[in-house]
């Protein structure tokens, strides 16, 4: 069995046994890995802490039959007791890591990787609303996968915008003449704030009215749910 190195983000965790736990990981190099982390439940555990959900670590393990196994990890990104003290923060971030699990299924995903560290260390640090984060993850984490969507021209026949009716089947806002009897119309604003979201484009996200967020909000729960045929755990409402 031979020993290897890996930078990863704690996605998920399981009980394993009386001690043990099964660690979800987003790795840089390696994509999705699912491995043993022994004796992290005990008190007396040097790294359990290490391995909680949100938490960034550089890792060495060691190969198995069927699990590999941690067996040194340290800190790069203390994300977890900043987002799982505060509801709204754990809400967003279980999103972003359901999210980046689903996404980086079946080999390196480094885009993945990266957006989602950033994201957790905004969202750690509390200072921009934790909606606005989720749904800005959600959009760039959909366009990394090849899926980005248009809120400028008209998806359908590229007739230049502003738009304001969105189906998210196509992917994006429809002019007028492409629209079909029950598409959605928003707010103008809504559709400036979704294309800030897909921007990065915080200053304009933040002057957002609560309207324009919730309508925003659902387009981006609607179109993330769309192309990944499955409903997110975490978006629920209840």
């Amino acid at each position: 069995m031979s020993l290897y190195r890996e930078q990863g983000v704690v996605l998920r965790t399981q009980k394993l046994g009386e001690a043990d736990r099964i660690v979800t990981l987003l790795t840089l190099s390696r994509g999705i890995i699912r491995v043993v982390a022994k004796g992290v439940r005990k008190t007396t555990s040097k790294f359990g802490a290490r391995l909680e959900p949100f938490m960034v670590a550089d890792l060495q393990l060691y190969e198995g039959r069927t699990l590999d196994t941690i067996t040194q990890a340290s800190t790069l990104g203390a994300y977890g007791p900043h987002i799982s003290q505060d509801y709204d923060r754990y809400r967003a971030g279980s999103a972003m890591v359901e999210t980046a699990e689903r996404l980086s299924e079946g080999g390196p995903a480094p885009e993945q990787y990266r957006l989602l560290i950033g994201a957790l260390r905004t969202l750690a640090q509390g200072n921009i609303a934790p909606e606005l984060l989720r749904d800005g993850y959600l959009l760039r984490a959909m366009a990394a996968a090849g899926w980005a969507p248009g809120f400028q021209e008209c998806v359908r026949c590229g007739a230049p915008g502003p738009h304001t009716r969105v189906i998210v089947q196509l992917g994006g806002v429809v002019c007028q003449d492409c629209a079909v009897p029950g598409t959605p119309q928003l707010e103008p604003g809504s559709i400036v704030l979704l294309a800030a979201l897909l921007a990065g484009d915080w200053d304009t996200a933040l002057a957002s009215s609560e309207l324009e967020r919730g309508q925003a909000a659902g387009i981006v729960a609607a179109y993330t749910q769309w192309h990944m045929e499955k409903g997110l755990r975490s978006l629920r409402t209840n």
